[in-house]
């Protein structure tokens, strides 16, 4: 939430997160301008992405769980268009829900715009040759759902350790990670049938090929 983290942790992951969302926007904006469909496929997973992640459940102290909906976007759009749409998306919670924070922003970016959606790309290109769209689409969602919560267990436990050095921090991040484990296990499964779903669909009405994601870039 707003004010969570202490300034030298806002500020470093807001500078870690900062060049991720930069080539983001970059590729969004190449990516709409050549083809006005694709333009209203990003909004519609912008819009999917927003109402997932909006949905919050208490967790630990100063945080909370929630799908993340960031899967469906790696799996149409890849990590990079991720980044900034997930940027979008937290800056208005922010703003408009109160939901997370401006100064926690870049955190929050880092982990559920970055580093979990790279994860679930990862995921993807994996396991893609062998399964479905829809099945590849679960397991992304599920992986990137995961890992941004690991993440953000890493970020808390390096910013609240609970002892001196290393050890203390990783003390820390373990039960934060723990308690996060609680909820967001059964979220992250929930999610991928979800993402799945909505993939489905998108994939009866024509909006999308199965040859078209086959790996994103």
């Amino acid at each position: 939430m707003e004010g969570f983290l202490p300034p030298v942790w806002a500020i470093l992951w807001t500078v870690v997160a900062l060049p991720f969302v930069a080539y983001g926007a970059r590729r969004t904006l190449s990516t709409i301008r050549t083809d006005t469909r694709t333009k209203a496929l990003v909004a519609v997973a912008a819009a999917f992405v927003f109402v997932l992640s909006a949905l919050k459940l208490p967790s630990v102290a100063g945080s909370s769980s929630h799908p993340t909906g960031t899967g469906v976007l790696v799996v149409l759009f890849g990590p990079a268009i991720t980044a900034f749409v997930s940027t979008i998306v937290l800056l208005y919670q922010s703003v408009l829900l109160a939901h997370g924070g401006l100064t926690t922003l870049g955190a929050n970016v880092t982990s559920m715009g970055v580093v979990g959606p790279f994860v679930g790309w990862m995921a993807y290109r994996l396991v893609r040759s062998r399964l479905t769209l829809q099945q590849s689409t679960f397991v992304a969602a599920v992986v990137t759902d995961w890992a941004t919560y690991l993440t953000t267990s890493v970020q808390l436990g390096a910013a609240f350790p609970a002892g001196e050095g290393v050890s203390g921090a990783l003390a820390s991040t373990l039960d934060f990670a723990a308690v996060f484990a609680l909820t967001q296990l059964p979220i992250g499964i929930l999610e991928g049938f979800l993402a799945a779903a909505m993939v489905g669909y998108l994939l009866r009405i024509d909006t999308i090929s199965d040859r078209r994601l086959g790996v994103p870039s």
